[in-house]
């Protein structure tokens, strides 16, 4: 056995992040990934360990000092009142897709078939699911490792979804397929925008969900609605999350497509973050 004290991991972190964060981080190494209460925390009592928890804890500092995200280390992210299994071949799931998704159950009436298009981790389709009654829902993603996650998701969540492997940007509708709703959180961050994002993102969470063209930043947008003309029902609905430099492009984009009650909405940050839109 061997004593560790939360000074020393705080120290260890301090040369890393700013002392805020720091200590913040502290606390989550020492009350959830060392099992100590949060009284012994507070009051500063040390931390036995055995030779292998110890270890742990050297890989866990590691990695941290690494920028990469606890939510990778701890392999889970919270998702609306679930924990899902998170790895580096899905984005962690964002507060602002947890107001997306608040949304929908708000909107979207019960039975509705439902497309989730480049699904991640699952989170989105899995709610939708488990909340939504008789909700029929599918989605779609590029990668193979994703869909290995977000299938692991609905297993262990007992969430009734279809996935599929599909690339949205060329894959051709099936003609027998019809949705009364599809979302999606896609690629939009611009490849200028790099230079402003945070290092343990740049490095860690997979390039292939994150960005897009400084030329072409609707490209998603713009593939999914067109694909929407001929997957969505009569009355059916587009949800989707955007960046928020891009409100008023997506409304004219979609308005242009034939979308009517085209509307952007903010996120509790007051950013335009939402657009919904209604096939005619």
């Amino acid at each position: 056995m061997s004593i560790v004290t939360i000074a020393s991991i705080r120290s260890r972190l301090a040369a890393c992040y700013e002392a805020g964060e720091a200590a913040a981080l502290s606390r989550i190494v020492c009350c959830d990934l060392l099992g100590q209460s949060s009284a012994d925390y507070y009051l500063g009592k040390d931390i036995a360990l055995s030779s292998k928890n110890e270890q742990e804890l050297d890989d866990i500092l590691t990695r941290l000092c690494n920028f990469e995200p606890l939510q990778y280390i701890e392999g889970r992210a919270r998702f609306l009142g679930r924990d899902f299994c998170v790895t580096p071949a899905v984005l962690i799931p964002r507060p602002e897709t947890e107001e997306l998704v608040e949304r929908m159950l708000r909107e979207v009436p019960a039975g509705a078939r439902v497309l989730d298009v480049g699904t991640g981790s699952g989170c989105i389709a899995v709610t939708l699911a488990k909340d939504l009654p008789r909700a029929q829902v599918t989605a779609w993603d590029v990668s193979a490792p994703a869909l290995e996650v977000a299938r692991s998701n609905a297993r262990r969540l007992e969430a009734d979804v279809r996935f599929e492997q599909r690339d949205v940007l060329t894959c051709e509708p099936d003609g027998a397929d019809r949705y009364d709703v599809i979302v999606s959180n896609p690629p939009y961050v611009t490849d200028s925008e790099r230079r402003d994002m945070e290092p343990n993102v740049l490095r860690w969470e997979p390039s292939l969900a994150l960005f897009v063209p400084d030329d072409d930043p609707l490209r998603f947008y713009r593939r999914i609605a067109s694909l929407g003309r001929q997957l969505l029902a009569g009355g059916g609905r587009l949800y989707f999350e955007i960046n928020r430099a891009y409100g008023p492009q997506t409304a004219d984009m979609l308005q242009s497509l034939g979308y009517t009650h085209v509307r952007v909405e903010k996120d509790l940050s007051q950013n335009p973050r939402f657009v919904i839109a209604e096939k005619s």
